[in-house]
C-alpha cells in the first residue's frame, strides 16, 4: 500500500505532560482516514501534529517521525510554514475572516505568499469555490463579507480557502460539530468529492459520520486516568465497524463507553 503519510513512534507532549504515546500509522493517498475515540484521548493532538500545528502551543513538542512522501516534516531543515501550506487544515468552528470579502477569504493564503496577479486570483477563487461546492451560492456576492454566510457556507468557505493553495493533504478537526444536519451532509458529500484530489484525515465524534465518509478508521483511547492516549486499532472502516480486532474498539463503537 502506498503511503502518503507515514507516522512512526510519535510521542506528543504539552510541557511535562505526555499526551500521546507511541503512535504509528499510515495514511494512503486519495483516501479518507477517520480518527475516532473518547474525548481527551489525543486524536486531535495527533491530527495537529501532522502539519506541525501542535507545536504552536507553548511548551508543546513532538518526538518521533511524521513522513510526507518519505520526507520527515519535523526534520531541522524543514520550514513549518511550508509544511502547513502542503498540509492544510479546516478547524472545528468555521473561522473565515468576517469583514473580508468572500473572494478575498478564499485567496488570502495566496496573497500572503505574494501572489498579486488579479486575473489569477480570480481564477483560483472560482476554482476553489467550485471545489468546495459553494460557487453557485455565492458567485453573485463575491465582494460581500464572508461573515455574512450561514454556518455551513462559512465552513465550506474555509475549505475553499484551504484548497486554494493546492495542498497535498487536508486535515479536518471535527468540521461538522458546529453545523446543522443539512450542512453536515453537504460537508460529507464534499469530502467524498475532495478525496479524488486530496488525501484527507478527519477527526470526528460521530460514529455514523466516520462510517459514511472514511475508507479507514483509527481508534484512539486513553491508557488510564492521567495516562497518554494511544492508537488502539487501525483498519478498513468496514472492518472496524463490523468486526474490530480489539475489544476496546468494539465497546466504544457499540456505545459501552465514551
Amino acid at each position: 500500500m502506498a503511503k502518503r503519510i507515514d507516522v512512526k513512534d510519535l510521542n506528543l507532549f504539552y510541557g511535562k505532560f505526555h499526551a500521546v504515546d507511541g503512535v504509528s500509522l499510515a495514511v494512503p493517498p486519495r483516501n479518507v482516514t477517520a480518527f475516532i475515540g473518547p474525548s481527551g484521548c489525543g486524536k486531535s493532538t495527533v491530527l495537529r501534529s501532522l502539519n506541525r500545528m501542535h507545536e504552536v502551543i507553548p511548551g508543546a513538542r513532538a518526538e518521533g517521525k511524521v513522513l510526507l512522501d518519505g520526507e520527515d516534516i519535523y526534520a531541522s531543515t524543514v520550514d513549518p510554514v511550508s509544511v502547513r501550506r502542503t498540509i492544510g487544515m479546516v478547524f472545528q468552528r468555521p473561522n473565515p475572516f468576517p469583514t473580508m470579502s468572500i473572494k478575498d477569504n478564499v485567496v488570502a493564503g495566496l496573497r500572503l505568499a505574494g501572489e498579486r496577479d488579479k486575473k489569477k486570483l480570480e481564477e483560483v477563487a472560482e476554482r476553489a469555490l467550485r471545489g468546495a461546492n459553494l460557487w453557485a451560492e455565492v458567485k453573485d456576492r463575491l465582494n460581500r463579507p464572508g461573515g455574512g454566510l450561514s454556518g455551513g457556507q462559512q465552513q465550506r468557505l474555509c475549505i475553499a480557502r484551504a484548497i486554494a493553495v493546492r495542498p497535498d493533504v487536508l486535515l479536518m478537526d471535527e468540521p461538522c460539530s458546529a453545523l446543522d444536519p443539512i450542512s453536515t451532509l453537504a460537508i460529507e458529500d464534499l469530502i467524498q468529492e475532495l478525496k479524488k484530489d486530496f488525501t484527507i484525515v478527519i477527526v470526528t465524534h460521530n460514529m455514523q459520520q466516520a462510517a459514511r465518509v472514511s475508507d479507514q478508521t483509527a481508534f484512539f483511547n486513553l491508557a488510564g486516568v492521567g495516562q497518554p492516549g494511544r492508537l488502539v486499532e487501525l483498519d478498513d472502516t468496514e472492518k472496524i465497524f463490523s468486526n474490530p480486532t480489539q475489544k476496546a474498539t468494539e465497546d466504544y463503537i457499540s456505545g459501552r463507553f465514551g
